[in-house]
């Protein structure tokens, strides 16, 4: 990987807490698909592995069924880049991370991976960030970076009247608000 921007240890501290989420993701990936799905999600992401990373746990419906995804930042202070893993109740794997850091106030985070049998690009930026709000987006491409399709948009909004360990169900009570 070239030019990955370089980080500190305290680079997510904005991102600790409690989180509502406006989640909008294409129905297809790679496929031409201009269709987007838009549903509320709760994320909520603590300090771990002493200071040099978080754990994020992340909760939606997706087609009437509950979701749940895990990310896990992990920062390495000999690289000084942070190293992003996913995981979740649908696929069931933990991808392969993505590397990077922040520069100018937005975070760039690469990494491969695969799709549907297809070798992939895979690029998370953090944007927009605010003690309040936030922006992430997750791209793939399939001709190394050349051309990217954003295919996952999350705008958070920070809630700290969320339970610390909130259910699914409270989506679903809050689905108007």
């Amino acid at each position: 990987m070239t030019d990955i921007p370089q980080g500190g240890a305290r680079d997510f501290d904005f991102l600790h807490g409690k989180w509502r989420v406006r989640h909008q993701r294409l129905r297809e990936r790679l496929a031409g698909c201009g269709d987007w799905e838009v549903a509320d999600a709760i994320d909520v992401v603590r300090h771990s592995f002493n200071g040099l990373g978080n754990i994020g746990r992340f909760i939606r419906y997706v087609d009437g069924r509950p979701y749940e995804g895990m990310s896990i930042r992990l920062f390495d202070p000999r690289e000084q880049v942070w190293r992003i893993y996913w995981i979740d109740s649908t696929d069931q794997r933990m991808e392969p991370p993505v590397t990077g850091g922040f520069r100018n106030g937005v975070g760039e985070f690469v990494g491969d991976d695969v799709f549907h049998g297809q070798p992939i690009r895979v690029r998370f930026r953090w944007s927009e960030i605010t003690p309040e709000s936030a922006r992430w987006e997750r791209a793939y491409s399939v001709d190394g970076g050349k051309h990217w399709e954003v295919n996952s948009i999350m705008e958070f909004r920070r809630d700290d009247s969320l339970p610390d360990e909130p259910l699914p169900t409270l989506l679903l009570e809050g689905q108007n608000s």
